[in-house]
């Protein structure tokens, strides 16, 4: 099976459209030529026959008037005058008899045949009266006859030349119906042709485009199958050879992650278990300065703990966010839980939380794994939470936007620097801004609440971002309508 490439794809596609678009033309123009011999030897014919009657009725008229002079006068003159437009009569008829049978007006007409025989017999016939003593009673009905001949002739002529043109005119209107026919069927085929192959060609490109994303996202479990031309097809080759590429790395990291979290935990449980005997005065008793010490050490290992646990959870929500249970959410009842689950600690910092939706909406709904949607919108609160200043209000907003259904959190804290609007949401990246009072207890978040929260939001489909805001921060999750 032969496979083209790209280039000369387009290379045949465009031939083809210019042959079928050239053929059309060539044939209007070949149509055109012919219509245009056609004329010219149509006129030339009419032109011969019209002069040859013209010429005939001529010589008619001076046989006539030599040979009445002749039938008064008797003058040898006169009939000699006679016998010569006789003969130039003669070769006048000769001429329409060839021009009339074999031209392009041919006139096949058998009465139009008997006519120019008859116009010779009369025409003998009034020569033969004026043979010797004039015979006026033979050469008057000669000479009617051959005048109405020439008009029978004149008329049959005319006839002749209006009847080919109406028959060009009728194979002008057919030609240039079949010329419209064709031209519009070559536009058609085009049109077709440059249609298929540019399905032949986006489709594939759609492919590689969604195969492109889908690496972005980190989705590797899909194999990438791309047609169409051959380069296009090496291409999607060399991207599905990327996505093994890359799923082999992310799979190698995930191992050395885990691995490593192993190894840290066992020595940092025995440290803790260390710290918390020398608490005790297990080894015996010790000072208020060694008691401070023993606080940090205690501390920092609690820390530590919670950042590797907060490594494997990470792990854990990666390989999980690819597998959904998806099920028509209310949106209000489960932010209304979210904001219970965290009551205390926003009573802690004195912080209010309001949950608003947009008037004249109905409460929005999307199709979504509640428990993950629930795991999203609770590291969004607590975000909030973590930077509003005490005394201050963080509102969550549900309603319609502009790609479906939008969850606006705002909260008044330091907010987010524009040049970290996109990294914010990358692992274990932590803003340059901090909190003015920082939560009792916590050192620093991990970095990875929000990693979590775009992580989950892109498997449904949706967007997570940071939109500007006058004061503090403003995140923004769009999600598909529930179908």
């Amino acid at each position: 099976m032969l496979r083209f490439s790209f280039r000369a794809t387009l290379l045949a596609s465009f031939l083809l459209i210019a042959g079928i678009l050239g053929a059309a033309a060539v044939n209007g123009w070949l149509a055109l030529e012919d219509f245009a011999k056609r004329s010219r030897d149509s006129s030339a014919t009419a032109l011969a026959l019209t002069t040859a009657v013209q010429q005939l009725g001529e010589r008619t008229v001076d046989m006539e008037r030599s040979a009445r002079q002749f039938v008064v006068l008797e003058d040898p003159a006169l009939r000699q005058r006679f016998a010569v437009a006789h003969i130039e009569a003669v070769a006048a008829l000769d001429r329409l008899d060839s021009v009339a049978t074999s031209g392009f007006l041919a006139l096949p007409d058998a009465r139009f045949s008997e006519a120019l025989a008859t116009w010779r017999q009369a025409a003998d016939a009034a020569h033969a009266a004026l043979e010797g003593k004039p015979d006026a009673a033979r050469l008057q009905p000669a000479l009617a006859r051959l005048a109405e001949l020439n008009g029978r002739l004149a008329g049959a002529v005319r006839s002749r030349i209006e009847e080919d043109n109406r028959r060009q005119l009728d194979a002008l209107d057919h030609r240039r119906e079949r010329l419209a026919q064709q031209v519009l069927a070559a536009i058609a085929a085009a049109f077709a042709l440059a249609g298929l192959t540019g399905w032949w060609v986006v489709r594939p490109l759609r492919r590689i485009a969604r195969g492109i994303a889908a690496l972005g996202e980190g989705r590797f479990d899909r194999r990438m199958n791309v047609g169409g031309p051959a380069d296009l097809r090496e291409i999607g080759h060399r991207l599905d050879w990327l996505r093994l590429r890359l799923a082999d790395l992310e799979a190698n990291r995930a191992r050395v992650l885990r691995h490593v979290s192993h190894e840290l935990k066992t020595p940092l449980a025995s440290l803790r278990e260390g710290v918390a005997l020398l608490q005790d005065e297990v080894a015996g008793p010790i000072s208020p300065r060694q008691q401070e010490v023993i606080r940090i050490l205690d501390h920092n290992a609690r820390t530590l703990q919670e950042r590797i646990e907060h490594l494997l959870d990470y792990n854990a929500t990666l390989f999980d966010a690819r597998r959904l249970s998806r099920r028509r959410v209310a949106l209000a009842p489960l932010v209304a839980a979210v904001v219970e689950e965290q009551r205390l600690q926003a009573e802690a910092r004195r912080v209010t939380i309001k949950v608003e939706t947009v008037p004249g909406q109905e409460a929005p709904a999307v199709l979504a794994d509640e428990g993950k949607l629930k795991l999203v919108l609770g590291n969004l609160l607590a975000n909030a939470l973590a930077y509003a200043p005490p005394g201050s209000t963080v509102r969550f907003r549900l309603g319609d936007g502009p790609q479906g259904v939008a969850i606006d959190c705002t909260d008044e804290g330091p907010g987010v620097a524009a040049e970290e609007a996109e990294r914010i949401f990358d692992p274990f990246f932590q803003g340059s801004r901090r909190p003015a009072e920082p939560l009792r207890g916590k050192a620093g978040g991990s970095g990875l609440g929000l990693a979590i929260v775009r992580e989950f939001i892109v498997a449904h489909g949706g967007r997570v971002a940071v939109l500007p805001a006058p004061q503090g921060a403003h995140f923004r999750i769009d999600l598909p309508h529930a179908r």
